[in-house]
């Protein structure tokens, strides 16, 4: 494995973590397989942004066999459990339980990183690092209970205020080849439009992404790199913007070729998806060059893809909407749909049928997808 430093954290780890994406919805011997597996190849970075009790503490268990200084945990606060689903909260009350909950579940004196979760806009940015939150994690950090403060945004306007802030160490950012064609706005629903993309092409980094890649760089602020797959849209020749689809090693490589990237969290969910990210670490130089796919990109958009980050939830219906786009999406790059995925869909306990378009979930969702439309196609191809 390759260790990097994480910024001026002095922090040593893997430059291949994992996501928390995959400790949903599975077994204790689950959780532990991908513990063991990742250990074993020698991944030693955790981002762990879940409020689900029962993945935090199956986590936490499996962890538990290691000596705590043999992993590195990126920890989020102001992530919750409301009711059976995922809500970010801004209730300095509910941080407070929240992260507690964390710790105790997780079985942790410590967190490496605290992070400070899914900040996107001006407003919620002044009311963190102007009010009660900002000074709960400073406190934390007083006490031992967190090492280091971060924040998780999508938004490149966000993360140069964090930058600007001097006391961020790292940001959690989305980084991939086809968001670093995005020109950056404020409004981060702005940068998944299709109209931002007309006419456009790919003639390297955006220079504002660029300027803030150099400028963590340069100030010891590390980025740790969310959808660096894009949720799987830059490994398919069909939804790719390029046309062509790039391989794991590939993406990860363009994301660890960025200035200041310490290490790409990457979601996965059984011990195959970890090799073959781990796979990069014994990639040649030929393997690893995406050069040819980025200079044959055509002129195209990117736009309204889910992510499957979870972010459009709480749903009023409880539909586990990031799983529904995601085996449509899964169905709708095959001719026919197979039965072991529509018999996935079935098992969700509510399904798209159930939306009632109350359109909560498209403000929360920080990549423009039109959810509703996606729910009606769901209802179309798997009937329910």
């Amino acid at each position: 494995m390759e260790y990097r430093i994480l910024g001026r954290t002095g922090i040593k780890v893997s430059a291949i973590g994992i996501g928390s994406e995959g400790f949903e919805n599975k077994s204790y011997e689950d959780c532990e397989a991908i513990i063991d597996c990742a250990m074993n190849e020698g991944i030693n970075f955790i981002d762990i942004y879940n409020s689900n009790p029962e993945a935090r503490s199956n986590v936490g268990k499996a962890l538990s066999k290691y000596p705590r200084n043999s992993f590195v945990i990126e920890g989020h606060l102001c992530s919750m459990w409301d009711r059976g689903q995922y809500r970010r909260t801004r209730d300095i009350n509910e941080v407070v339980n929240a992260y507690e909950d964390f710790l105790d579940r997780m079985q942790l004196d410590y967190v490496d990183v605290g992070m400070i979760h899914y900040v996107d806009d001006q407003k919620d940015f002044d009311n963190i690092f102007n009010g009660e939150i900002i000074k709960y994690a400073k406190k934390l950090k007083e006490k031992g209970f967190i090492k280091s403060l971060g924040i998780s945004t999508h938004n490149t306007d966000i993360a140069f205020r964090a930058v600007e802030t001097g006391i961020i160490d790292v940001i959690l950012f989305s980084i991939n080849a086809a968001y670093d064609m995005l020109p950056a706005n404020e409004d981060v629903n702005i940068l998944f439009e299709e109209s931002t993309f007309k006419n456009r092409t790919y003639e390297g980094i955006d220079s504002k992404r660029d300027k803030l890649y150099q400028t963590c760089e340069n100030a010891g602020i590390a980025l740790t790199v969310m959808k660096g797959y894009a949720a799987g849209v830059l490994l398919s020749d069909k939804e790719s913007p390029f046309e062509k689809a790039l391989t794991p090693v590939q993406c990860l490589h363009y994301c660890l070729t960025r200035p200041a990237v310490a290490s790409v969290m990457i979601g996965v969910s059984n011990r195959s998806q970890i090799l073959a990210a781990t796979a990069y670490v014994t990639a040649s130089n030929k393997e690893k060059d995406y050069s040819e796919v980025l200079a044959n990109a055509p002129r195209s958009s990117f736009s309204g893809h889910c992510m499957y980050c979870g972010h459009c939830a709480p749903c009023s219906k409880k539909i586990d909407i990031a799983s529904v786009n995601k085996y449509l999406d899964l169905a709708l790059i095959q001719e026919d749909v197979p039965e072991t995925l529509k018999n996935h869909y079935d098992l969700l306990e509510h399904h798209a049928s159930e939306c009632i378009g109350c359109e909560s979930c498209m403000k929360n969702c920080p990549f423009g997808v039109d959810i509703i439309n996606k729910m009606k196609q769901a209802v179309k191809l798997f009937g329910n």
